[in-house]
């Protein structure tokens, strides 16, 4: 029964990839068929983050009522739903109104299973389940670059991801027998839980603040590259749609790849290790897409490094979270976590949009660089400080 759980918790975090990488790739011809300004797409996105927040923040409450495996499975059907709304979206403000049930059931997804999975399984699973979210969002392009080169049109891809989403909501209902129940939860005192602990509660552990500014920073720089990768080969280095549209993809297929290494390696090197090296090799992707050479080759390189770097540093801190703060604070710091990474994907991304429109889109790999450096400065404070406890 264990292994066909994990089985399913796999395709869960497929499903959660899916739709994340959908409007990013879709979004110069959105932009040109709604005829909306290029930031539009950061005001979708600041709502379906807005979502995922406010959910990311009660799943301690969810959770501990419904249990994962009912949260899950809800949680993907909205995200279906929603999907097909933005098939048959006509303005932005369709697309609006449909990033609300998307935000709410993919931060819920996101915090029960993350904190799940850290809960009950090793190390590597974490990060081959994050590996198979970047199979997700890797495969969501590359259906929206074919429907865009056979002329069926953004609105065909979204359909068919819709399709996917749907087949495997109902593989997550099936599935809720298989999950632990919600039990009455003990402190490392013995003590029993009797109330979440919190947000307020959470703030008051040592390293929590530190832990979530790398969230935020590491997250809005994830968020960044993939939402705006095609529009600045379309805008900045003159590619076509279609083919920048495929570009953007290799972002998520270096994190794809990184994630499925890093579980060789993540019950023999430490979480925080790994977290430093996909630091070390993010810097350097970034800095061949700095590179202003005539060809799009470097920067290609360069996605694929930084997708590379980013891939241990998600998967490894969600890891770390009950060791560091305690097993029966985990849930409720997870949640925060989310919602804290998720404010940075929220916030952030729009407001490069807001570059893009009245500088260019030419300072892209320039404002990703701010993040990481914030994200290596916050991890390595928050190591010193579990360093001097040990």
């Amino acid at each position: 029964m264990a292994s066909l759980l994990l089985a399913i918790i796999y395709i869960s975090f497929i499903s959660l990839g899916l739709p994340d990488s959908l409007l990013g790739s879709a979004w110069p011809v959105v932009q040109i068929e709604l005829g909306a300004p290029l930031s539009a797409a950061g005001l979708v996105s600041t709502i379906i983050m807005a979502g995922t927040i406010l959910s990311s923040l009660l799943s301690d409450r969810t959770t501990r009522r419904f249990g994962a495996g009912p949260v899950n499975a809800v949680s993907t059907a909205m995200t279906a739903v929603a999907l097909f709304g933005f098939s048959i979206s006509n303005s932005v403000l369709e697309l609006c109104l449909w990033s609300i049930p998307y935000g709410l059931g993919a931060g819920a997804i996101d915090a029960a299973l993350n904190n799940y999975v850290a809960l009950h399984f090793a190390a590597r699973h974490m990060s081959w389940l994050h590996c198979f979210w970047g199979l997700g969002a890797s495969v969501s392009p590359y259906i929206m670059t074919y429907c865009l080169t056979s002329d069926f049109g953004w609105r065909t891809g979204y359909h068919i991801v819709f399709v996917i989403q749907l087949i495997l909501s109902v593989f997550m209902f099936i599935s809720i027998p298989l999950w632990k129940k919600p039990v009455t939860q003990t402190a490392t005192d013995g003590t029993e839980i009797s109330a979440p602990l919190g947000v307020i509660g959470s703030f008051k552990i040592r390293g929590v603040p530190h832990v979530l500014l790398a969230f935020f920073a590491y997250c809005a720089l994830e968020a960044t590259a993939g939402l705006w990768a095609a529009s600045y080969f379309v805008e900045h280095r003159g590619t076509d749609p279609e083919t920048a549209a495929a570009f953007a993809s290799l972002f998520f297929l270096g994190i794809t790849v990184g994630r499925f290494l890093n579980g060789f390696l993540a019950d023999r090197f430490s979480d925080k290790t790994l977290v430093r090296v996909g630091s070390a090799i993010l810097v350097g992707g970034l800095v061949l897409i700095m590179i202003p050479a005539a060809t799009d080759l470097f920067a290609l390189a360069g996605l694929i490094i930084t997708g590379l770097g980013c891939a241990p540093i998600y998967p490894c801190i969600i890891h770390s979270t009950p060791a560091h703060f305690g097993r029966e604070n985990s849930q409720a710091i997870v949640g925060i976590q989310m919602a804290s990474a998720y404010t940075g994907c929220a916030l952030m991304p729009p407001v490069f949009g807001l570059i893009g429109d009245y500088i260019g889109v030419g300072l892209y790999p320039f404002y990703m660089a701010l993040f990481a450096l914030l994200m290596i400065f916050m991890t390595e404070r928050l190591n010193r400080m579990f360093e001097k406890n040990e």
